[in-house]
C-alpha cells in the first residue's frame, strides 16, 4: 500500500501532524488507543497548553531551535482550535490551561481533525522494518497478526521518548534516527521526583509546602511535596530537568514569608509560647517536628535572641539536600534530550541529510517545563511538519 506520509506514533504531536499533512496519510501506533499521555495528563483534564509558552520555557542543546515552530503555531492558535470544537477550559496557576471536562475531549478533537483531513489510523500496529528507497521509504508493519508492506514519500517520527515505559514508551525514534545517521543527544528522565536513601522523608509523606527550590543554574517557586521515596511536587519536577547526579539542591521553605520579623513581634506579645508551636503556625506541624531534630529550635520565644532567630530563618531558607537520584523513566513526565536538532530544520522538522524524514514532539531534543509546555511543543512541531509536507503535494 502506498501513502504520501506515514506517521509513527498516535500521540499529541503525531495526531496534530496528521491533521495538517494533506494527501494520503497513515498514522500507526502499537497502543490500543490513541493519545494515552493526553488521556492521563492533568489528572484527566489535560493541561493542554500554557498562556506564557515561549522559547525560554524549553531546554535543548540549541535553545533557539524551538523559536520558529512556536512562533508559527502559538498557544493562541491551539486555544482557538479548542474553542472551535466547543471545549471549555479554565486557567490554573502560572498560566496552565485545563479542560473543564475530560482530557478525552482533546483526543476526540484531534481524531476529528484527522478524520476531516482524511488521515487513517491503525492501532495495535508494530513497525518491523523501515528502509529508504529511491522513491522514499518502505515499511513492514504487523497489525493484529497480519503483515503489511507499505511505502511512502515521508516518514514522521512521533513516537515520543522513553517515559513512561508502562504505557509502552520506548526509544524507537532514537533507534530509527541512528539507523539513518542522525545524532541523538544524551537522554535523561525529566520532570521526575527525586529519591533519597533509607526512607529519609517517609514520616513526612503527604506533607506539602510552598518553596523555592534551586541549584546553581536555576530556581523555581512552587509547591514541594514529601513522599515515602523522597521529594516531588511542581518545584521538584521543574528542577529535576536541570539537575545532575551528585549535585546538591537548596530548599527555601519560607520563600515569601518574613519569618524573622514575625517571630520578633511574637516574642514581645507571646514570649511564653514554645518556638516550635509558633513555627507550626507558618509551617506544617509534621515538618516542624522533623526539622527540630536537625535545626536548633528548643525553648520558648522569649528565650530566643535575634541572632538565634536569624540563624533559624537562615536555616529554613537554605536547607541543603543531595538527592540520591530520581525515580527515572518509570514516573518521568518527559524525556530530556533526543534527536539532535542540529540535524533538523527548525522550520519544517525535517532531517537535513535524510529528505522526507521528520522528527517531532518529544522525539526531538526539545523539552518543556511542567505546565502545558510540552503539549504546546507537540502542537507546534506537529503543525510545522504537517504544513511542510502539505506544501509539497
Amino acid at each position: 500500500m502506498r501513502f504520501d506520509t506515514i506517521i509513527l506514533g498516535a500521540g499529541a504531536a503525531g495526531m496534530m501532524c496528521a491533521a495538517h499533512c494533506g494527501g494520503r496519510v497513515l498514522v500507526i501506533d502499537h497502543a490500543k488507543a490513541p493519545g494515552e499521555k493526553i488521556r492521563i495528563s492533568g489528572g484527566g483534564r489535560c493541561n493542554f497548553t500554557n498562556l506564557y509558552a515561549g522559547p525560554q520555557n524549553f531546554l535543548s542543546q540549541n535553545p533557539h531551535f524551538c523559536k520558529s515552530a512556536l512562533a508559527r503555531y502559538t498557544q493562541w492558535d491551539f486555544i482557538d482550535l479548542v474553542g472551535r470544537h466547543g471545549i471549555t477550559w479554565h486557567e490554573k496557576t502560572l498560566g496552565q490551561l485545563f479542560c473543564d471536562g475530560s482530557s478525552k475531549q482533546i483526543i476526540a478533537m484531534l481524531l476529528a481533525e484527522m478524520d476531516r483531513a482524511g488521515a487513517e489510523l491503525w492501532l495495535h500496529t508494530s513497525l518491523r522494518d523501515l528502509r529508504m528507497t529511491e522513491a522514499g521509504f518502505e515499511l513492514v508493519v504487523e497489525r493484529e497478526g497480519a503483515r503489511y508492506d507499505l511505502s511512502c514519500a515521508n516518514v514522521v517520527l512521533a513516537t515520543g521518548g522513553k517515559s513512561i515505559p508502562k504505557m509502552g514508551a520506548t526509544g524507537l525514534a532514537y533507534d530509527i534516527a541512528a539507523q539513518f545517521g542522525l545524532h541523538v543527544t544524551e537522554t535523561r528522565a525529566a520532570l521526575v521526583p527525586f529519591t533519597f536513601p533509607d526512607g529519609r522523608f517517609k514520616d513526612l509523606s503527604g506533607v506539602s509546602v510552598p518553596s523555592r527550590l534551586s541549584n546553581d543554574r536555576t530556581s523555581f517557586d512552587e509547591a514541594l511535596l514529601f513522599t515515602h521515596r523522597g521529594l516531588s511536587g511542581p518545584a521538584v519536577l521543574q528542577l529535576s530537568s536541570y539537575w545532575r547526579e551528585g549535585e546538591a539542591i537548596r530548599a527555601n521553605l519560607i520563600p515569601d514569608l518574613p519569618l524573622f520579623d514575625l517571630l520578633r513581634e511574637r516574642r514581645q506579645s507571646a514570649g511564653r509560647k514554645a518556638l516550635t508551636t509558633e513555627l507550626a503556625r507558618h509551617l506544617p506541624t509534621r515538618l516542624v517536628e522533623y526539622l527540630s531534630a536537625q535545626i536548633p529550635m528548643h525553648g520558648n520565644l522569649a528565650d530566643q535572641s535575634d541572632a538565634a532567630l536569624r540563624a533559624l530563618t537562615d536555616a529554613l531558607s537554605n536547607w541543603v539536600l543531595t538527592p540520591a537520584g530520581t525515580e527515572g523513566y518509570r514516573t518521568a513526565e518527559v524525556t530530556l534530550g533526543g534527536i539532535d536538532t542540529a540535524g533538523l530544520s527548525s522550520k519544517t522538522m525535517e532531517a537535513k541529510e535524510v529528505p522526507g524524514l521528520f522528527a517531532i514532539g518529544e522525539a526531538a531534543d526539545v523539552t518543556g517545563w511542567l505546565g502545558g509546555y510540552n503539549f504546546q511543543w507537540a502542537w507546534s512541531s506537529g503543525h510545522a511538519a504537517g504544513i511542510a509536507i502539505a506544501g509539497r503535494l
